[in-house]
């Protein structure tokens, strides 16, 4: 299977990596069919461990990466990733800016972006929607790199940062979808609704790939770019919402076990 998969064109590979990663979250938000609420601490747990794995695949899988074809170019080896680190979460910060959207357990009072009167259940899910939008632009970047044929990008490498992506993403559609169901909305929606944040990660993941097998010398910008909007997401979403009901002890553990899960899978595939 995996010599299979070795052999379809890049972009393809991007695709269907990302489909696998939205296909856990999807997974993670099922569980409301199986139980109307979940603890609070197992939440944050999640959120914590999600939080370590975006951290981890943010240096492993893509900060290194860029370090090391940034060699080859002529400028500082060390300008392409801080740039493209930079604009990253820059980015990230524009997105936030221009689109409303509301995180989890904040009143509608508390709504980012342009003023708007749209439903609170859609707020919530464009929040989620801006959290894996660099998720799925990461594992695209990773897969699209391997047409330069560089040693810094390899198969194995995209593979474990999709894994990782895709292990980090059940807890993530836990966390979205349990909080609707013990609201009262219907398994059903709550499912919907917890899969639905995560669908833009194959689109975003095929773009990516277009974009550096299109101009092989973006490659170390657009693998820090990711890595830039991934750790502002950590930073301004992921954590605080981990910590933010007291359960600090366990998202801080959590977060220290997903950077090992992810660590490893990366040192040990890639």
């Amino acid at each position: 299977m995996i010599e299979a998969f070795a052999e379809l064109n890049h972009v393809l590979q991007a695709l269907l990596a990302t489909t696998f990663c939205w296909g856990l979250n999807a997974l993670g938000a099922a569980t409301v069919f199986l139980t109307k609420s979940v603890s609070r601490k197992l939440l944050d747990g999640a959120l914590g461990f999600a939080a370590g794995v975006m951290i981890a695949a943010s240096f492993w899988s893509l900060l290194a990466p860029a370090i090391e074809m940034s060699l080859e170019g002529p400028l500082p080896f060390y300008l392409p990733p801080a740039i493209g680190f930079l604009l990253g979460g820059l980015g990230l910060w524009a997105l936030h800016k221009a689109l409303p959207h509301l995180h989890r357990g904040l009143a509608r009072g508390d709504l980012e972006g342009p003023s708007v009167t749209w439903r609170r259940t859609t707020l919530l899910i464009l929040a989620m929607t801006l959290h894996n939008i660099p998720e799925g632009l990461a594992v695209g970047v990773a897969f699209g790199a391997i047409a330069a044929d560089l040693p810094a990008a390899s198969l194995a490498g995209a593979l474990a940062l999709a894994i990782g992506i895709g292990i980090q993403n059940f807890p993530e559609g836990l966390a979205v979808a349990m909080p609707l169901r013990a609201q009262g909305v219907s398994k059903f929606r709550s499912f919907w609704y917890g899969q639905l944040s995560a669908i833009v990660e194959p689109a975003a993941g095929v773009i990516g790939a277009f974009a550096v097998i299109a101009a092989r010398p973006i490659l170390p910008y657009a693998l820090a770019f990711a890595a830039g909007a991934m750790i502002f997401v950590v930073v301004e979403e992921v954590i605080p919402e981990s910590q933010g009901s007291g359960n600090t002890d366990i998202a801080t553990v959590s977060a220290l076990l997903g950077f090992a899960v992810m660590m490893t899978l990366d040192v040990a595939l890639g």
